[in-house]
Formats: structure tokens, C-alpha cells, sequence
């Protein structure tokens, strides 16, 4: 993954650099066990690295742990250090210099360069472990032990990783890192916005990607259940072909999606929002924590009458799953109080969470009947209807 790229450390630095002098001078380290990591987070900030920049210094260390200084003097040192993008310019033109068109071909590992590329590699290699950001396979590897007989790196496929607005909604190449979407999917929703802003941390969301949370297939993972309740549609190839279904249908069961030998996902299309569309995101740390619970509401009311309703959760199955009979407690019913009160009471209907160790069965159903009920709330601004009982 380092392949035509360059590796800065905190020894990179020279121990003079601003950052560095900052945190020394504004007593920004204690123990000094956190501080090369959030030295080489503030680093990147100053460079303008994806998604770091004019970004709240809190939101670029949320991802680093210090227990004895306090941020207090860190995050002195980060606003210390304005944007300074010298450095990375030397960086990138050493590096403009060294680009290949063609793929990367070692033992064990196979790192294409264009989208066709890619669909040759996986027809001749169909059972090749596909990588893109390594958030969740490095895991496999480092806590499981597993061996990957042969990988096929897709995070230097510049057209897979390309973003298309237009006035029906955002089309998504599947190499989009979060860090790279966020501001078009913030256009398409605030509230997927806020969504992208807190799934990992700076460094997760400068390496995850879109398609790589969708193909992995993760119950928990957060983006999924956002993209359903839009209606959302994944377009899959596999050679020349290619054939795009509802996102909702491509996750069969836990650990089982619709996608076959030498298929990959290519995009992701997501139609813009109409009425009111929230997603909420619950966890037991605010910032850099997994789901407990992820909801997605996209509901029309015209005349006061729920014309529409798509609901989906991420936590609460084996995959995320839309709550059908939540759905059609809403569609055609008033908007008020009691309506949402009922539809909360679907969800039994539709659920049968799992207890782990970040919620037990109960909480789940409990916690997603109260989002529901919260519609209310949200959608009497959006709809200028008072929240009073109906």
C-alpha cells in the first residue's frame, strides 16, 4: 500500500518543526505515550491533508487518546499551526515523478491501476481477497491471525474513486474514501454529513471507503442502513458486465451478499432526499466507536398524510434491514404523535436484535422504538406542524 508513496514519521520531522515546538512550548505533553500520534495527526492538518484542513482540530484528534495532559494545550498547539502546505508539495512532486501506469505484481499481491485492470485481475483471480483501505481486513490479519492467500489492492484506482453530483442524487465510485465524500454527501443531507464526520476517526475515514463498508457486508456498519432508507441502488461488475440492483437486496444474510466469484462493487447511487431524513447514530463513545444502534428515517407527508416511509437499521439483524412493518404502520396514516407511537411498536415486528457487549436485545429495540418516536420532534420544524398530541 506504501507502493509510489511516502512514509512521514514523527523522527521525519526533525523535532523543530512548529508542531513539534508548539506542543513542547505550550506543555502539550505529559507521558509522551499519545504524543507522536497526535504530533503526526496536527502534522497532517497543517499540510491540508484529505479531510484534516480547516477541519475542528477536535474532530482531527478525536481518533488519539491522551489520558494525563489533557487537550487543553494540545489543542493550543493544533490552532498554533496554520495551514502550510510546502512541505507536501516538495513530497508530491518527488513522488509525480515515480507514478506507473501499470499494475503492481508481487508475491501474494496485485495493485491495478485502472477500473479495467481490475475487472481482468479478478476474472483470472475471481477468489483474491479485494483491499482497499485495510480498516477492517487488517484486522483479519492482525487480531485473527488469518492468511490471505492473494490480495488485490484497489486504492490506487484513481476511476474508481471519482464522485458525480446531478440534480437526482450522487453517484459514489466505490474507491471514494469517506474523507473524500464527505462534503458532497453533507450537500446531499446534512445529516449523512454528520454520519460520515463521526464513522472512525481522521485516519479511518482517510482510508475507509464507501464500497468497501458496503461489500464487507457488516451488520454494524454505518453507512448502509443511511443509503437504504434513500433507496439507494450498488452497481456490480465482474468483466465487462455489470449489473446494478437495490442496495437493500445485495445483503442476503450475515457474512452472505449478492456477489459472485471475480465480481466487485464499482458505484454506489444515491438518490437526493425529499421530506424529512434523518439518521442517528447510537454508541457508548460519541466519537471513533462502533454502532450500537444506526437508524435511517426518510419519510413524505402531504397534507398531513405519511404519503411514504423507508426505515432502515444497521444492529438491530444479521444485516441492515429495512422495517417493513414500521413502514406500513406509517403509510397512509396522519403525521402525529400517535401515528409514530404506533410505528414504533412495529418494530418488534421487524427486529429481533442480538445482545453484545454494546447493547443487550432490549436497549436495541427500546433505543430504535425512541428514534422513531423522535420523528415527530425532527419533522414538526421540517413541516412547520406543531408537536402536540393528535
Amino acid at each position: 500500500m506504501l507502493h509510489e508513496k511516502a512514509l512521514i514519521t514523527v523522527e521525519s520531522l526533525g523535532g523543530d518543526h512548529p508542531v513539534q515546538k508548539a506542543m513542547v512550548e505550550l506543555h502539550g505533553s505529559q507521558c509522551g505515550f499519545c504524543t507522536p500520534g497526535i504530533v503526526m495527526s496536527l502534522y497532517a492538518r497543517t499540510l491540508g491533508a484529505t479531510g484534516t484542513f480547516d477541519t475542528d482540530p477536535k474532530d482531527v484528534l478525536a481518533g488519539n487518546l491522551c489520558r494525563c495532559t489533557g487537550y487543553g494545550p494540545i489543542l493550543e498547539a493544533a490552532r498554533a499551526n496554520p495551514f502550510n502546505p510546502s512541505d507536501n508539495t516538495t513530497i508530491a512532486a518527488q513522488l509525480n515523478t515515480i507514478q506507473n501506469p501499470e499494475p503492481l505484481e508481487i508475491s501474494g499481491w496485485t495493485a491495478p491501476k485502472t477500473t479495467d485492470q481490475l475487472a481482468q485481475i479478478l476474472t483470472e483471480r475471481p477468489d483474491a481477497r479485494i483491499v482497499a483501505g485495510a480498516t477492517d481486513v487488517g484486522l483479519w490479519v492482525t487480531k485473527q491471525h488469518r492468511s490471505l492467500a492473494h490480495i488485490v489492492y484497489v486504492g490506487d484506482i484513481a476511476d474508481l474513486s471519482e464522485i458525480y453530483e446531478t440534480p437526482e442524487g450522487l453517484t459514489l465510485g466505490a474507491g471514494a474514501r469517506y474523507s473524500d465524500a464527505l462534503e458532497a454527501m453533507t450537500r446531499l443531507h446534512p445529516s449523512m454529513g454528520e454520519l460520515v464526520r463521526r464513522i472512525g476517526a481522521v485516519q479511518v475515514r482517510n482510508s475507509g471507503t464507501i464500497g468497501g463498508n458496503i461489500a464487507n457486508g457488516s451488520p454494524i456498519g454505518d453507512m448502509p442502513p443511511a443509503l437504504i432508507a434513500l433507496n439507494a441502488t450498488v452497481t456490480l461488475r465482474r468483466g465487462e458486465g455489470r449489473r446494478t440492483i437495490p442496495l437493500e437486496d445485495f445483503f442476503v444474510a450475515y457474512g452472505q451478499q449478492d456477489r459472485q466469484p471475480g465480481e466487485f462493487v464499482e458505484s454506489v447511487f444515491v438518490p437526493r432526499p425529499t421530506g424529512i431524513y434523518r439518521v442517528v447514530k447510537l454508541s457508548k463513545r460519541f466519537d471513533s466507536d462502533i454502532s450500537a444502534v444506526c437508524g435511517a428515517f426518510h419519510v413524505t407527508v402531504a397534507d398531513g398524510i405519511v404519503t411514504a416511509a423507508r426505515i432502515a437499521f444497521g444492529g438491530m439483524a444479521g444485516t441492515p434491514k429495512r422495517a417493513k412493518a414500521c413502514e406500513a404502520a406509517l403509510t397512509g396514516q396522519p403525521w402525529s404523535q400517535a401515528t409514530l407511537d404506533a410505528a414504533a411498536q412495529a418494530l418488534s415486528q421487524d427486529y429481533q436484535p442480538l445482545s453484545d457487549v454494546r447493547g443487550s436485545s432490549d436497549y436495541r429495540l427500546v433505543s430504535a422504538a425512541n428514534l422513531v418516536r423522535k420523528l415527530w420532534f425532527d419533522g414538526a420544524s421540517v413541516l412547520d406542524v406543531r408537536p402536540v398530541d393528535a
